[in-house]
């Protein structure tokens, strides 16, 4: 192998790093938030139920067979704690925090090693901050206590909006649950709505109210520990694109990117995936989320990946679009050359205490300034950028536990520490072509900084980088192996 083509993977293999250690047979906790950050998360929702208010947050279910489990976001938010069913009890009257689990499973720790449960309450006091573990059985109890229960009653606060366990968001998950809903085989109540169900018919003294909106106002603006996460998803995000990029030739099947960059990911430690892979070549990328990735690249086509690794419960959100062959072709390299204008335009109107709709304002006079005196290779080309200057869709969502993150970014004053997506796209539906790439953005405390500027997106970068060797190359695919002879029909064995 030769040392050009070793150059990409060292640069790989120097990231990688080890999770947060622990020896075999000792016990497993996060090691990414102090058990300070934590009690102060449950203060602020202390402060939001008022002294008449308490809060059960559930925790994740466990998983079937051979799943791997990851806890619920909100729930591993304010405890860093992923041992399943588990529930933990906010009470704003007193400021006390009870922290539920299950009882010690000695024949499941022998196969999979130590699991946090009730009889490691002292331990779990100490790392999580909380004032006191009980056995599951103790929720009920301390749901029934006299200082819950008697006039006038508590008002009991739990999220009623799906929980987030793996790589999904609210809005999928919503819609999912539309789906079932509708399905009349189907039809069953969320766990969420189960559980208020089973709250109402035992303690109909308690006013039930959602929590949702409390939790997901406290997730936008991310500590930096929580941004120091989101960093690292960034950086392997972007290596992985990078990878993918360097693999891409004609021929090449769309799996095959995703497998680049999965190496780059698992390689220095991911856990899984931010959020399904979405790459496509030609006209698949026409669909904004197309997850098959079941086709060959085509010379003349372009490739959209929009890829981030899940980091310790922590993701980012980048997209980048380059030419199969290794060469913009004119016309699609003018329409590309206006989306990453847009884009350096969005990121230089972003700072402290101005709104979503401002910076997309500045922008788009920025924009009309741009297209003076510009040429495109078609009357529907000229359209799609006229109407990209139009479109309020470049200012997207929030990144942090979820890809799709809770709370607003949109419609409110920015603010220091908020993450969020810049994601400026143009649509030619004559020629079923969509360009767009996707960074970033995190507010400092004087401007804006582009988590992602590392990923190549100027023409000159995105084409030296494909000209590079990548993982594919050096270590392609294995052909299929020979189907075994059958002999002719009526042979002798």
């Amino acid at each position: 192998m030769s040392a050009r083509m070793l150059r990409p993977l060292a640069a790989a293999l120097l990231l990688a790093a080890p999770a947060a250690a622990t020896a075999q047979g000792t016990h497993h906790y996060q090691t990414d938030f102090t058990r300070d950050e934590l009690a102060a998360r449950r203060g602020r929702v202390y402060d939001a139920i008022g002294t008449q208010g308490i809060a059960v947050v559930q925790g994740a279910a466990g998983v079937p067979g051979f799943s791997v489990f990851r806890q619920a976001n909100d729930f591993y938010y304010l405890t860093g704690v992923e041992s399943a069913h588990a529930y933990l009890l906010l009470n704003g009257r007193t400021r006390r925090a009870t922290l539920y689990l299950p009882r010690r499973d000695d024949d499941r720790e022998r196969g999979e090693g130590k699991i946090l449960a009730v009889e490691d309450s002292l331990l779990l006091i100490g790392l999580t901050g909380v004032d006191r573990v009980r056995g599951l059985e103790g929720l009920a109890q301390d749901l029934s206590g006299a200082d819950l229960l008697r006039p006038p009653a508590m008002q009991l606060h739990t999220p009623l909006a799906p929980m987030e366990t793996g790589n999904d968001s609210r809005d999928e998950l919503l819609a999912g649950q539309a789906r079932a809903a509708s399905d009349p085989w189907d039809g069953r109540p969320s766990r969420e709505a189960h559980f208020v169900r089973l709250v109402r018919e035992r303690f109909p003294q308690l006013e039930v109210r959602d929590l949702s909106p409390t939790l997901d106002a406290l997730r936008p603006i991310k500590s930096p520990a929580e941004i120091a996460l989101i960093r690292r998803a960034t950086q392997l995000a972007g290596l992985g694109i990078m990878e993918a990029m360097r693999s891409t030739q004609p021929g090449v099947m769309e799996y095959q990117l995703d497998a680049a960059a999965k190496y780059v990911h698992y390689l220095n430690g991911a856990q899984g995936d931010g959020y399904a892979s979405i790459i496509g070549g030609g006209t698949n990328a026409f669909m904004g989320h197309y997850f098959r990735k079941a086709d060959p690249l085509k010379s003349g086509d372009l490739v959209l990946m929009d890829y981030a690794p899940d980091v310790r419960y922590y993701t980012s959100d980048v997209t980048r679009l380059w030419p199969v062959n290794g060469t913009f072709p004119p016309a699609q390299r003018a329409l590309y050359e206006f989306i990453v204008a847009y884009r350096d335009a969005l990121f230089r109107h972003i700072r402290p205490g101005v709104t979503s709709d401002e910076v997309l304002d500045r922008a788009a006079a920025d924009m009309r300034q741009y297209l003076q005196g510009k040429t495109f290779a078609s009357p529907a080309h000229r359209k799609a950028v006229e109407e990209g200057v139009k479109f309020r869709g470049h200012f997207q969502h929030p990144v942090g536990m979820a890809v799709h993150d809770v709370g607003r970014v949109r419609g409110v004053p920015l603010r220091e520490g908020m993450v969020f997506t810049i994601d400026p796209m143009i649509w030619i539906p004559e020629e079923r072509l969509y360009i767009r790439i996707e960074d970033m953005a995190l507010v400092t405390a004087t401007g804006v900084e582009n988590l992602s500027a590392f990923v190549p997106s100027a023409i000159d970068d995105v084409e030296r980088t494909i000209a590079q060797p990548g993982v594919v190359q050096w270590r392609p695919p294995t052909p299929p192996a020979p189907s075994p002879a059958v002999p002719p029909s009526g042979s002798r064995p």
